[in-house]
């Protein structure tokens, strides 16, 4: 194990403030809601091993603490106390906003895989699902995320685990055996215990307009999968009036002269012009645009379609929204800020534990420890530089920078700490008892030594056998 990933002696104060910080906010949801000390240096003790590990694997933070926790109280710790987890995200974001003063966001659901074992069977929400790289299928979660994009800082404010209803995913293998033999059999109801992805970005949505219902959102942003009537009529009345802006596939049809007409033909003899768009407020590029308020037929409403390519594309892509009274610009220029929830994945998946070696099992394996992988997002939006940057409007530091220079921190306080001690010598005696006692060597099955192998030469007393 490398060195940076065992010496952990204790959090560092930012992230200690930030775990006292969601307590007081918790304690708004009621007198006897709040978390005991014990509960919080255990948070925060979890926040600073995912920081200086990239795991959420508690053999992985015991070994990192040096004893601080050993395997089973982390294990315990995660499952039987009694911490308000239905809480700790929403304070969290409670926080962030008050800190920061933000009013107004722009919300985005969005899907993210973790890859598993195909063998796994007592890890939650474990599904068959395609592979996006090999185009095969492999086993694995899906997770819905839902976003907030504000004009200071970028927010994962909710989740939830899919998972495909099992009766509708072997109906649908049915179906397809049945188009050669011609006997399609009966669809079964549908089961509300397994909510689409659809009907999971409506609940997070729900669920952060009850939890901050003083943020005013002007739009919502979806991708595509998210592009259904259903969606952006409830989305609308979530929020009231919400610009709901998706994308569309090129064959969708619109009504044009009494007729039908893909928005690919419409917009083929459509007089597309030229121009600078800013791209998330930075850079400007430039773009192919044409657009028009269409009757869009699988919606039986009227939508501002979109018709965008970048330079240097060759296919537009078609966007569309709800709301009608908004410029072309601004849809465009709001629909970029999609690429914020990419990069939040990808900073998730690369440096803030849960894609790695998170073998908990069950429902609250799986949701809880990605729970404190998300706290540990929110406490990064809070490290001090951070939020020195942020205040006085510089551009914000990246994760990977965070997390490299809370290592170091967390180096040098482990450092200073050994050589302020008086007797030396005893404290480094007993480090090394510690390390030989928590680093067990496990045996490896790779090498064959005292194992009895069997004879591996002809026999004696078979060579009759072959006269």
């Amino acid at each position: 194990m490398k060195a940076d990933k065992m010496l952990i002696s204790e959090p560092l104060p930012f992230i200690t403030e930030f775990v006292e910080s969601i307590n007081d906010a918790i304690r708004e949801y009621g007198e006897n809601r709040r978390l005991s000390s014990t509960q919080r240096y255990w948070i925060s003790f979890c926040i600073m091993a995912i920081i200086m590990t990239n795991t959420v694997c508690r053999a992985t933070f015991e070994r990192a603490g040096l004893g601080t926790y050993a395997l089973a109280a982390l294990s315990r710790m995660l499952r039987h106390s009694k911490i308000p987890w239905e809480f700790l995200l929403c304070s969290s974001v409670s926080h962030i906003l008050k800190d920061y003063g933000i009013t107004k966001g722009t919300l985005a659901p969005d899907d993210s895989e973790k890859k598993r074992s195909k063998n796994t069977k007592r890890i939650s929400n474990v599904h068959k699902m395609k592979d996006k790289k090999t185009d095969g299928y492999l086993m694995g979660q899906s997770i819905v995320f839902l976003v907030l994009i504000t004009p200071i800082v970028t927010i994962p404010v909710g989740f939830m685990l899919y998972m495909p209803d099992p009766k509708l995913t072997e109906w649908n293998r049915l179906k397809k055996q049945s188009k050669k033999s011609g006997c399609c059999p009966k669809k079964p109801p549908k089961n509300p215990a397994y909510p689409t992805k659809q009907e999971i970005a409506l609940i997070l949505l729900r669920r952060f307009r009850v939890c901050h219902p003083t943020i005013r959102i002007p739009s919502v942003l979806a991708d595509n999968l998210y592009c259904c009537p259903a969606f952006f009529e409830k989305a609308t009345e979530i929020f009231g009036k919400v610009q709901v802006i998706s994308q569309i596939k090129y064959n969708q049809n619109i009504r044009y002269r009494n007729g039908k007409k893909s928005v690919k033909d419409f917009f083929s003899s459509y007089s597309c012009v030229s121009q600078k768009i800013s791209i998330r407020g930075g850079e400007e590029v430039t773009a192919v645009i044409g657009s028009a308020r269409l009757h869009v037929c699988s919606h039986k409403t009227e939508l501002f379609v979109i018709a965008l390519r970048y330079e240097g594309e060759e296919d537009y892509r078609y966007l569309v929204a709800s709301d009608l009274t908004w410029r072309t610009e601004d849809i465009v220029k709001a629909y970029t800020l999609r690429w914020l929830i990419g990069v939040f994945i990808q900073d998730r998946k690369s440096y803030e534990g849960w894609n790695a070696l998170t073998k908990q099992r069950g429902d609250e394996g799986s949701e809880r420890t990605l729970i404190l992988s998300l706290l540990t997002d929110h406490c990064l939006l809070l490290h001090p530089e951070q939020r020195q940057r942020m205040n006085t409007e510089l551009p914000a530091i990246t994760v990977g920078s965070l997390i490299g220079k809370s290592k170091v921190e967390c180096l040098f306080i482990f450092i200073r700490k050994l050589i302020s001690n008086e007797d030396d010598k005893n404290k480094l005696d007993e480090l090394s008892d510690t390390v030989c006692e928590i680093f067990r060597m496990s045996p490896s099955k790779k090498h064959m030594v005292g194992r009895d192998l069997g004879n591996f030469a002809p026999s004696p007393s078979l060579k009759y056998k072959t006269a």
